[in-house]
């Protein structure tokens, strides 16, 4: 649970310590949400809103024209050093901290043009000089922008009219369906609540629901939005998350941007002409309480009010979509599983925003309201909250609660290192934190049966950008429950840390098939490969390593042999190697392969007689050592470490992965860069089989290698042309 900051917290446990006995023991005692949020805003006073205006005043969410300037020099730094898209990033945070009309604006927008020029991007390059010229750009200037603006349009122009070849691009895929397949229906029992079923047979692959997000808040990055490294929220649409070079600026606060004027509009409607008031105090707050807030802004006064009345006649759903707040709204709090601290931190983190809000103006009991929001100072503001904003305020606090087990983290891959550089790595990142009321339905296994993958597709001219969609990763028998994993996963953590985690976070004990196994089974411990066994090996005899003595050894299970390894020493090795791992991670982030490339060749000898090479660790050894081998164009070498990488990803995620498929484009990229046709005609089918099974035959990584195959075929019947 993404909880406020950690200033934020200490001053609410501060005041709960400080509270009266008798007002700390009825708090206690108080069953209803609604009773709770009135308990917590008879308390929350001006103190808390000044306490949180005075946390929040780092979080840089105001237009300031300094801010921008220091943003522009930025940019040009990295546009003379040819870095233009490190450039266009740059330029577009001065564009959304520099104030409207003002020619600091235009100045980045005249910037940002040249970098996106540079990147070929020539609509969107004549877009910002025309903004340029709309916000006073300096009439001495305009010479240079009008002869851009004449180069893009050439080169429009002529790619209008001269297209050479393209590489196989990805083909339309259609408008999204979205909701359940017919084959999914929803059941009911007291043990597991609403869930998920097989009505008749689902085949591996199929799609089983597809849907969009009630409501979403983008994350921000660790790194500062003044410092060299931009995150997320620099590249992303905050509303649908679509990734940007070129955002719209929020006109009134510097923090939000969108892909485009129209989803400007859309947030706007929906929160953000309620939110932009707030700036800096919802990035203190922390995501989810963002987000909880942002779903009742989104639903109204009039939805939260037929849902309440819904609640109390024990109504249940009659849809479940993204679109559906009953939906969301009839979600599990599980209100009894959370400490009364836990109750009062958001309850007065509500209650204090929900003070701020009742200065702005009225809730969004209808969508007839069309200009910006203002109101008192917070000096001269009347305490008192409206019983509209405490309606929403208590249903804030429910949602609130349900995100800590019905939040869904939004992931993707996304690239690694210097933009330019020769090789990029990709890593999964969570970028963001959404609600999905279907897909809240579906129960935890630790060995599921369905892959999920997130899209947020080409630039989106409805604003619906970010979709979760489910797919069935292996054949489902009707009646079959259809489970996916939260989190704790058997190939990659140990039983009981796996019933420990779940039981903390989402307050059940699971009972999945991959928890219920034996005892023996129970005591893996985490990186074990598949099979039962540790990975580990016998440095007498080279055997693999079992576990005895409950966690405390690992046991050669040859009689003739008989070697003992404390568990101690095999921790200590194993984080030996890990800490090498990633510093040579560093050095090829830092653009330094050879260096890392020694580091890692060091490693991979002292670790080869110990840990066999189906290990996690062995696999991430020989995955960066491929890396660093392609970063200097040593292609086969690259290859053959990748070869040895798939091979301990096979023993710990399984053949038919998702993980086993993303190793395999992996390696199928190394065979066609270093053009080893008949390699990467032998990989191609697999990885493509892999990814279609988890990630649908849309994913970008699919096209990519059918563009790879179709150019091998190409070159080869070109060459039987040429023999002739």
């Amino acid at each position: 649970m993404d909880l406020p900051c950690v200033p934020w917290q200490d001053h609410v446990a501060r005041k709960w310590a400080g509270l009266e006995p008798e007002f700390k023991e009825h708090f206690k005692s108080v069953r209803e949400i609604e009773d709770i949020f009135k308990s917590a805003l008879s308390v929350t006073t001006q103190d808390d809103v000044c306490c949180l205006q005075s946390i929040s005043a780092g979080h840089h969410g105001h237009k300031d024209s300094e801010a921008a300037a220091r943003c522009r020099e930025r940019g040009n730094t990295s546009f003379k050093s040819r870095k233009y898209t490190d450039a266009t990033l740059h330029y577009s945070q001065g564009v959304c901290f520099a104030p409207r009309s003002s020619e600091q604006l235009s100045l980045c927008y005249a910037n940002r043009s040249a970098a996106l020029y540079h990147l070929h991007h020539y609509q969107e390059a004549l877009d910002d000089i025309e903004e340029a010229k709309r916000n006073s750009y300096p009439s001495h200037l305009l010479e240079k922008l009008e002869k851009r603006r004449a180069q893009c349009l050439t080169h429009l122009s002529s790619s209008d009219t001269h297209r050479g070849p393209q590489i196989a691009e990805r083909p339309p895929s259609g408008p999204l369906t979205l909701g359940l397949c017919p084959q999914a229906a929803v059941h009911f029992s007291s043990k597991k609540g609403r869930h998920l079923v097989a009505a008749k047979r689902i085949s591996a692959g199929e799609v089983i629901l597809s849907e969009r997000p009630y409501s979403c808040v983008l994350i921000p990055s660790m790194k500062g939005v003044m410092g060299d490294m931009l995150g997320t929220e620099c590249r992303c649409c905050h509303r649908c998350l679509v990734q940007t070079l070129s955002p719209v600026p929020c006109g009134g606060c510097a923090y939000s941007r969108y892909c485009s004027d129209g989803c400007r509009k859309l947030a706007w409607e929906e929160h953000h002409r309620w939110e932009c008031p707030l700036g800096e105090y919802l990035m203190a707050v922390g995501v989810m309480s963002q987000l909880a807030l942002r779903v009742v802004l989104k639903a109204g006064v009039k939805n939260i009010r037929v849902a309440m009345e819904s609640s109390r006649e024990n109504a249940r759903p009659s849809e479940y979509s993204g679109h559906s707040y009953m939906s969301v709204f009839h979600l599990l709090h599980h209100l009894n599983h959370q400490s009364p601290s836990m109750h009062f931190l958001c309850a007065v983190t509500i209650a204090t925003l929900c003070m701020k809000l009742n200065r702005t103006g009225p809730p969004p009991s209808s969508k007839d309201l069309s200009g910006p929001l203002t109101g008192q100072s917070d000096q001269d503001a009347d305490l008192d909250v409206s019983p509209e904003w405490q309606l929403l305020g208590s249903v804030a606090l429910r949602h609130l609660l349900q995100l800590r087990c019905n939040g869904q983290a939004v992931i993707t891959l996304q690239e690694q290192g210097p933009s330019d550089a020769l090789v990029q790595s990709s890593q999964e990142a969570r970028i963001a934190t959404a609600i999905f009321p279907t897909l809240s339905l579906l129960n935890h296994s630790c060995r599921p049966n369905t892959s999920l993958v997130f899209s947020t597709g080409d630039t989106p001219t409805d604003g619906s950008g970010v979709a979760v969609t489910i797919r069935a990763s292996q054949s489902v028998s009707p009646g079959q429950e259809i489970t996916h994993c939260y989190g704790p996963h058997n190939s990659r953590m140990a039983t009981r840390e796996r019933r420990r985690l779940l039981q903390e976070q989402y307050f059940f004990l699971c009972e999945c098939e991959a928890c219920m196994q034996t005892e023996d089974q129970i005591e893996d411990t985490k990186g074990q490969c598949g099979g039962g066994t540790s990975g580990l090996l016998c440095a007498e005899c080279k055997a693999s390593l079992v576990m005895k003595d409950t966690g405390r050894h690992f046991k050669c299970p040859d009689p003739s042999c008989g070697y003992l390894m404390p568990s101690s020493e095999v921790r200590q090795r194993l984080q030996e190697v890990q800490q090498d791992l990633d510093l040579a991670v560093d050095l090829m982030e830092r653009q330094r392969p050879s260096e890392a490339l020694v580091l890692l060749e060091r490693t991979w000898r002292q670790s080869d007689g110990t840990l066999a090479e189906a290990h996690p660790l062995q696999g991430e050894v020989a995955d960066a050592m491929a890396r660093a081998h392609a970063t200097m164009g040593q292609w086969s070498l690259a290859a053959s470490h990748m070869e040895r990488s798939t091979i301990a990803i096979g023993s710990q995620f399984g053949e038919d992965s998702v993980e086993m498929a993303r190793q395999l484009f992996k390696l199928a990229q190394l065979h066609f860069n270093g053009g080893f046709r008949r390699s990467a005609l032998a990989i191609i089918p697999k990885a493509q089989r892999l990814l279609c099974l988890h990630c649908g035959p849309h994913c970008s990584e699919v096209q990519e290698l059918q563009a790879m195959e179709d150019c091998l075929h190409e070159s080869s019947s070109v060459l039987d042309l040429n023999n002739q």
